[in-house]
């Protein structure tokens, strides 16, 4: 198989598009963020790239606490609306219909299906951007989007987006049974 160099380059798939929550002058902000992965288990804890400039970084660092707020496809507009426009220049306090779980300074959104709300634990300065690393005090989760009792990846239909090509995605059907099918069939 052939390869081609392409340099650096931060292509790793599939990158969740998410709004990160901050209130910043008194008001909820949300920015859109990719750089965005589980940190940890135990605490749980998630990581998140935001660059330095953001209007959003403002807000998590005098407040120490953030939301990560997971939209399904159908918030794509507003999505692309949070990652195009500060929220230094726009009110983006009333774009969604947002509520507070224990963290005042992590604003949630209702209409996510997926919403994390973080206390940041550590802030780490890496060039151009902060990777922002927060211990996820509550889970909350539209009850339409879990099976079993478990949230569904199919139900919460998450928005993914594709840095090469600038596209935002949607996930494809499963696969494989995760920690079975890489099972020795022949022991």
């Amino acid at each position: 198989m052939s390869k081609k160099r392409l340099g650096p380059q931060t292509l790793l798939y599939p990158m969740p598009a998410v709004l990160v929550g901050a209130v910043v002058d008194g008001k909820a902000n949300f920015m859109t963020a990719a750089w965005c992965c589980i940190a940890c288990m135990k605490p749980p804890a998630i990581s998140v790239a935001v660059n330095t400039v953001r209007h959003t970084l403002k807000g998590i660092k005098e407040s120490g606490a953030f939301s990560i707020n997971v939209p399904s496809t159908d918030l794509v507009k507003e999505v692309d609306y949070c990652g195009i426009y500060s929220g230094g220049k726009r009110d983006k306090s009333a774009v969604f219909k947002v509520f507070f779980g224990q963290v005042p300074t992590a604003p949630l959104i209702e209409e996510c299906p997926v919403n994390l709300e973080c206390r940041l634990i550590e802030s780490l300065h890496i060039g151009t951007h902060d990777l922002i690393v927060g211990e996820i005090l509550e889970t909350h989760i539209t009850e339409s989007c879990l099976t079993d009792g478990k949230a569904d990846p199919e139900k919460v239909d998450p928005l993914v987006f594709s840095p090469a090509v600038q596209k935002y995605h949607r996930l494809g059907p499963a696969i494989a049974q995760a920690f079975h099918v890489g099972k020795d069939k022949q022991a």
